[in-house]
């Protein structure tokens, strides 16, 4: 599979890619840069908006719009509008912030802490936690603790059909699998399906049609993983990038994975000898994906 330069969004941490069938566009965050991109497919128009805080997930509603992960806040959000406070995860833990977030399927928003490694100009900060746990939000905006505080950096969420909750912790370069009950809305049985991969560490990751997972390969990986929902390597994509960072599948048939990328902690000099660090990438995989859940709320 090639991998091609898409878009040349020079983002300082592209994340939390997400494919808008209805609009034929894709929408994502640079967390780094406090900015919400969305780009056409087709036409090729590029939309960009600022955001109060450090922006860390973002997925779409059912009635029009889009559910994001702030520094802190969950926030109901519409182009061009203000940012309306839906939740806060963990208001007793100021030290951390909010990373990944997606849309569950049955509705709910599932996000994501860590320790917060981000000073407020953006630059690294350092870490010296494992604090980490995952929240569910309702479409009411009431907050539920589904794991222990026990994670480093926090990525990937991933429901499979078979009821697996697939996760990952990228300073312990470890993919987990859970039991979910849909009933109860809890996690149980977890245990570790990808461990020491010798390609970067575990960022975020998408499902494929058939349950397997696409995972991005950050801290010069350079690569996207395919693994099984039990964890057997089943491919690798080679990428023109050293930190992928997020993906989806999109297009019309569902079929080209599209990527997201950093330049985060890179020195000047590897920049102008790699300008293409932080891009939107896309891979024809002949594969068809998973389409986005939408929040209920």
């Amino acid at each position: 599979m090639q991998a091609n330069i898409m878009f040349d969004a020079r983002d300082i941490v592209g994340e939390s890619i997400i494919w808008s069938d209805h609009e034929q566009a894709l929408y994502w965050v640079d967390i780094g840069g406090k900015r919400i991109h969305r780009l056409e497919v087709g036409g090729g128009r590029h939309d960009a908006w600022p955001t109060p805080d450090f922006p860390t997930s973002i997925g779409m509603r059912a009635n029009g719009g889009f559910i994001v992960g702030l520094a802190h806040e969950v926030c109901l959000w519409t182009p061009d509008g203000r940012f309306e406070t839906l939740a806060v995860p963990e208001p007793s833990r100021p030290g951390n912030r909010l990373n990944e977030g997606r849309v569950a399927p049955d509705g709910s928003f599932w996000v994501s802490t860590m320790q917060n490694n981000l000073n407020p100009d953006g630059t690294p900060k350092d870490m010296d936690g494992h604090v980490g746990a995952v929240y569910r939000v309702d479409a009411a905006g009431a907050v539920s603790r589904l794991t222990p505080n026990e994670y480093g950096i926090t990525n990937t969420m991933a429901w499979t059909s078979t009821g697996r909750f697939l996760f990952a912790d990228t300073l312990a370069n470890e993919i987990y699998a859970f039991d979910y009950d849909a009933a109860t809305k809890t996690l149980a049985n977890r245990r570790t399906i990808v461990s020491g991969f010798e390609r970067g560490l575990p960022d975020g990751s998408c499902l494929d049609s058939e349950d397997a997972l696409w995972n991005c390969r950050v801290v010069g990986g350079a690569a996207v993983a395919r693994f099984s929902e039990t964890g057997e390597q089943l491919g690798l994509v080679e990428l023109p990038v050293s930190w992928p960072t997020s993906c989806a599948f999109g297009g019309k048939d569902l079929t080209t994975l599209y990527i997201t990328s950093a330049r985060f902690t890179m020195t000047a000099q590897h920049l102008e000898a790699h300008p293409q660090e932080g891009s939107l990438l896309a891979v024809e995989t002949g594969i068809r994906g998973a389409p986005e859940w939408k929040f209920a709320g």
